[in-house]
């Protein structure tokens, strides 16, 4: 059973702030209410960890880390998870002392006090994540929850598989090594090169310093994805919401 990708309508609940399960797993576009008692009925529905099949328990959808086969179902909260297409030239900060083109001049007109998780270089464009969740915004950033990122860069040169090689080999800058997890050639030609590298490491000018190094300075530099969470049609400059199973792999990642 796959989780829902839109975003889930509020949910009612009684006084006490609680819901039947079956009516949240409905209610948030899992299956017909129907369906939903027949998942719990077959062992594929856990809360807080444990295999729930007793038609009628109440939770809070507010705190209970509920999974449908496997699949988390990110809690009830008023928190706002953006994913936004950032554009070139845009400095990576929610204010400027000097007045250049930033990440709050985007969402000026929105209510909430947002956050942004980790950088983009200035002159890098892609996918970048907005949160008025501190916490999610900290957890995501830190190295130590490897969150894969994708990146596509345009670079100088012929890119040959031997160098994608090297770079699966490791290779080690001036601040450490770094670790590429995939690494593959869209398209060489003698003069330009089109590359996709997916690495962990959220270190400045990272993608670049580790091109440059291997004799292909970047022109053009994109990142595509964080972890489950891809830019797709996205259009530069705009933002979307998390889904709900985006969010839901993201929480898991972060231990939240």
């Amino acid at each position: 059973m796959s989780i829902p990708r839109d975003a889930r309508p509020e949910i009612e609940t009684d006084e006490d702030g609680l819901v039947r399960l079956q009516k949240l797993l409905a209610q948030s576009g899992v299956a017909s209410r129907r369906k939903c008692e027949e998942l719990m009925l077959g062992g594929l529905v856990e809360v807080d960890g444990e295999v729930v099949t007793r038609l009628g328990t109440k939770v809070d959808p507010r705190t209970a880390v509920v999974r449908v086969d496997g699949k988390r179902l990110p809690p009830i909260s008023e928190k706002v998870y953006l994913v936004l297409n950032k554009p070139r030239g845009v400095v990576s900060t929610m204010s400027d002392p000097e007045d250049r083109r930033n990440l709050g001049d985007l969402v000026a007109d929105r209510p909430e006090r947002l956050f942004h998780v980790g950088r983009l270089d200035t002159d890098t464009s892609g996918l970048i994540l907005l949160t008025n969740d501190g916490d999610f915004a900290q957890r995501m950033a830190h190295p130590s929850y490897e969150v894969d990122k994708t990146y596509v860069a345009e670079v100088e040169g012929e890119v040959f598989r031997r160098t994608v090689k090297q770079l699966l080999e490791g290779v080690t800058l001036e601040d450490g090594p770094v670790t590429v997890r995939r690494a593959r050639i869209v398209q060489a030609t003698p003069t330009k090169s089109i590359v996709e590298l997916v690495i962990h490491e959220g270190r400045n000018r990272i993608v670049r310093r580790l091109l440059d190094h291997v004799g292909h300075p970047v022109r053009r530099l994109t990142r595509t994805a964080i972890g489950p969470v891809q830019l797709g049609t996205l259009a530069v400059g705009e933002m979307r919401d998390l889904t709900l199973a985006e969010l839901g792999e993201l929480l898991d990642v972060s231990q939240l």
